[in-house]
């Protein structure tokens, strides 16, 4: 089979034969139609993820067929029994084992889904990983409720917009920052009630004067810019982590958490119950992921360096064999 192979950090992926996985106990393989990519796979490509092994075979979502039928797959492995935190076995798809970045794929047969008729194959492969990921963090972990206001940290990615999709549909009053304009408007012209440039000098009290403190914060950066989330915080807000791409935390002042009561939550991925959720709520809601691009499997490379530069605004997609 045909599948992208990552040798070593800071190698160009390339496509390249590969044997094809057998199926086993509890598992079965399947044929992938679409692979949607996540940072993660660009932080394995750039060896900034713990446990790499190389050579690799990324790719965490996929469309796939699986006895004739359209299915997604639940690419959390192994959660355990405590819906707090993941067993010592978790793992994601595309490490340790070979991810979706190819013609086939082995997986748990646990964590098959069908497809619901509502999405093309394309939307399908942009909603697991990051899907779950947003879900945990917003519902399960920020115990999102309707009325509240809610901001989003970095608009564009494919966890971040789902989370707004999803507090849109609960009923949350959404606001977005990013460091680009135009996508702050777009997340607008998707529902969001009004953004803010984080570029800004001082955007934490432009924010507050013109609206107000915010009840929950869902962020996938970290880094020295989120002192001035715990700033736009109201009393009993929570702040959910789910990433970490600005790096360690610093100027962080004490006080401002525990006189107004915050809770600073940390979020990864998520179990079978919360998949399970998720898709309850996307099929409620009729709710279609937002896709950036669609690109040919011929053009990975041209894929990670959009994902890597950070032009994207969805879910930027694979076509794997239609």
């Amino acid at each position: 089979m045909k599948a992208a192979i990552i040798k070593d950090k800071n190698t160009p992926i390339s496509i390249e034969q590969i044997a094809d996985p057998g199926s086993s106990s509890g598992e079965v393989v399947l044929d992938v139609n679409y692979a949607g990519l996540n940072h993660r796979d660009v932080w394995i490509s750039k060896g900034q993820y713990a446990g790499i092994q190389y050579p690799m075979v990324v790719g965490s979502d996929l469309t796939g067929t699986y006895l004739g039928k359209k299915v997604i797959v639940n690419p959390a492995f192994n959660w355990g029994s405590k819906s707090g935190y993941p067993s010592s076995q978790f793992e994601i798809l595309g490490l340790p084992r070979y991810g979706s970045l190819a013609e086939k794929v082995k997986v748990p047969i646990s964590s098959i889904h069908p497809l619901p008729d509502f999405l093309t194959p394309e939307e399908g492969a942009a909603l697991p990983l990051a899907g779950l990921t947003a879900y945990r963090a917003l519902v399960s972990r920020g115990q999102a409720v309707a009325g509240e206001k809610l901001l989003i940290t970095g608009i564009g990615g494919g966890v971040a917009l789902f989370v707004m999709q999803f507090a849109l549909a609960i009923g949350m009053e959404v606001y977005v920052s990013s460091s680009d304009d135009h996508k702050i408007q777009r997340a607008i012209s998707l529902g969001a009630k009004a953004g803010i440039n984080y570029r800004n000098e001082d955007w934490e009290k432009e924010f507050i004067k013109n609206f107000g403190g915010i009840d929950l914060v869902v962020d996938g950066a970290a880094g020295d810019g989120f002192s001035k989330l715990v700033k736009i915080c109201n009393p009993g807000a929570r702040i959910v982590v789910y990433g970490g791409t600005g790096g360690v935390i610093s100027q962080l002042i004490p006080q401002q958490i525990f006189w107004k009561q915050i809770s600073i939550l940390g979020s990864t991925m998520g179990s079978e119950e919360d998949f399970k959720n998720m898709m309850n709520l996307v099929l409620k809601h009729q709710i279609h992921p937002v896709i950036d691009q669609v690109f040919p499997f011929s053009e990975i490379q041209e894929a990670f360096r959009r994902m890597s530069d950070g032009k994207q605004f969805g879910k930027i997609i694979m076509e794997i064999a239609s």
